[in-house]
């Protein structure tokens, strides 16, 4: 059957509106990674769809998790330190210059590495590009300096071990010395995948390193390593989620500040750095949950003396607390009961109020996402979900 000139370009702009949906999902989704997701009376979008996916779906999975009591570090140092490279520059770096890179430093062997859950900080190669470097003779946290004070744009970690021994944590206060050493950068987190500009610099920055110990090293190439960075964003795009319960005056009138801060402090909270108040877990210090403005401005002291708030958000961060579920329900017991002493109601976006049952629904989706992340080796509130989802 002929087609008609008509039916051609129908079929043609048909086409071309299902990939510039495409187009326009994947900018969304980016975006959502570049900021904290909408805190609203339901997860945030382009999450929950993912999360609440058919039971009969598979994810990716990672290797066993390595404890690491310092979850999201990133190394940094004076301007006139070597390897400092400002952001604005990673994406224009020269190919990495120095020694040839040897064999790759095969990942199976470095997770072999890892002790069991609990013990000192390790290597994770799941979610790190990890390179080796063999020093001619031992040497000590003094001479990896310019390495530990390098910027790249993601957290980056050094260890150091003897003997084939358990790797050890090295800062510039570690004392002894060590005759294997590996540098650790984090491929993905809240802020999108590391690029390929930024692998280059890593191993430039180790390549660079190497002479000066002098030492061999070896690392996986860097368009190998982007590739492995871009799928585990994709993997962890398709696991974040986080949950906000917002609490608004019926009447429409806005929330003294003052107020706001006495009801908060009396429920637990504690104004933090980040100008959000958080309720921490006792024992742990770990942030079981958080309160912020409705608008996501920050709250300061002198800033709450003189504002009326349109309306403020409890936001539970679901892959960064240990026990989603526990933590969800103390949350809506705490936004129940900090409404009550507002004066106010927890609504949705289109600000009706919440019910217990569209509360029972969204418990289930914290649910759902929490089972998703252990199946894809990611505990929820351990030190990998930490560094994976870190903003």
């Amino acid at each position: 059957m002929r087609l008609s000139t008509l039916q051609i370009g129908l079929i043609v702009a048909g086409v071309a509106l299902v990939v510039a949906v495409l187009l326009y999902n994947r900018w969304q989704l980016r975006r959502a990674r570049a900021r904290p997701a909408d805190a609203r009376g339901a997860p945030a979008p382009g999450r929950t769809g993912r999360i609440a996916g058919d039971a009969g779906r598979v994810e990716p999975t990672l290797a066993p998790m390595a404890e690491d009591s310092a979850v999201s570090e990133a190394a940094t140092a004076p301007d006139s330190r070597p390897f400092d490279i400002p952001m604005d520059e990673v994406e224009t770096l020269p190919d990495a210059q120095g020694p040839p890179s040897i064999a790759p430093t095969p990942r199976s062997a470095m997770a072999g590495a890892v002790p069991p859950s609990g013990t000192q900080p390790q290597p994770d190669p799941e979610i790190e590009s990890v390179a080796t470097l063999q020093p001619a003779r031992a040497v000590s946290a003094a001479a990896l300096a310019a390495g530990l004070h390098a910027r790249l744009g993601k957290p980056l970690r050094w260890f150091g071990r003897r003997n084939g021994g358990n790797w050890q944590r090295v800062t510039g206060e570690t004392p002894g010395e060590f005759d294997e050493i590996a540098a650790c950068l984090l491929l993905a987190d809240r802020n999108g995948a590391a690029s390929r500009a930024q692998v280059e610099a890593f191993h430039r920055v180790v390549s660079e390193l190497a002479p000066l110990l002098p030492a061999a090293w070896s690392a996986a190439p860097a368009d190998e390593e982007a590739a492995r960075a871009e799928e585990l964003d994709r993997l962890c795009a398709e696991l974040d989620m986080q949950i906000g319960l917002t609490i608004q005056k019926s009447d429409g009138t806005g929330i003294p500040g003052t107020k706001l801060r006495g009801v908060a402090e009396a429920s637990g909270f504690r104004l933090a750095p980040s100008g959000r108040f958080e309720c921490v877990h006792e024992d742990t210090g770990a942030v079981l949950y958080s309160l912020q403005g409705a608008g996501g401005e920050a709250f300061s002291h002198e800033m709450l003396r003189s504002s009326n708030l349109p309306g403020v958000v409890l936001v539970l961060d679901v892959p960064r607390v240990a026990d989603p579920a526990r933590s969800f329900d103390q949350l809506k017991l705490a936004a129940k009961r900090m409404a009550h002493t507002l004066g106010g109601d927890l609504v949705d976006d289109n600000r009706r109020p919440l019910t217990d049952v569209a509360l029972a629904a969204i418990r289930e989706q914290v649910v759902g996402a929490a089972a998703l992340l252990v199946h894809a080796q990611i505990e929820p509130g351990s030190p990998r979900a930490h560094k994976l989802f870190a903003a």
